[in-house]
């Protein structure tokens, strides 16, 4: 494999990482809005400075060639005083997003199916569930059929789910909203590395 290659696709996973930290701006943007909305953290390897490792893809894998670490999604931590409204958060992500895209602002077309945002009780950061992607609820579809999925209209349950205890180990350097304080920083800010 050429060296060009690699270059090449080092360059593309450190510009998806830029795009869903542009998107984490978008959608942080959107809920600032919500009263319900306490706080907000990127968390997961869009929060992290990326690191080397041998990818999925088959022709580096197969010659053991190490190029950044893709982020595949981005991950979200939102801690929330209320789920009345999770289906109008969902709205407002999607609009947010799709607006950006439009308006040139989000260039990675990044869609509310990417985001998955993690909900925490205030205080004590007591996992709550995740934020559905579906339009309604239920929708009928395998995933409504967790059980406890759909209890509370919008909030997903995901079977055999525990957070990982360093679930939140980025939520406090990367910290984008606080209520009471306001925007903290734009995930652009985060650590990366050298290009």
């Amino acid at each position: 494999m050429r060296r060009a290659e690699i270059e090449s696709q080092n360059q593309n996973l450190l510009k998806r990482q830029r795009e869903f930290r542009i998107a984490a701006d978008v959608v942080a943007g959107a809920w600032m809005a919500f009263p319900e909305i306490q706080a907000i953290a990127v968390i997961g390897s869009v929060a992290k400075a990326l690191w080397k490792e041998v990818p999925r893809f088959r022709e580096f894998r197969r010659e053991h060639i190490e190029v950044w670490h893709e982020c595949s999604d981005l991950d979200l931590g939102v801690w929330i005083d209320s789920q009345d409204r999770l289906g109008e958060l969902r709205r407002a992500q999607d609009r947010a997003l799709r607006e950006a895209y439009e308006a040139g602002a989000s260039p990675g077309g990044i869609v509310g199916q990417q985001v998955d945002a993690f909900l925490f009780e205030p205080g004590s950061d007591r996992y709550l569930g995740r934020l559905c992607h579906y339009s309604r609820c239920p929708k009928d579809k395998p995933d409504c059929f967790v059980p406890g999925c759909g209890a509370i209209p919008f909030n997903k349950h995901v079977p055999l789910f525990k957070p990982y205890p360093d679930l939140l180990a980025s939520a406090e350097y990367a910290m984008l909203y606080r209520r009471g304080i306001g925007r903290l920083r734009s995930a652009l800010d985060l650590p990366t590395v050298a290009p």
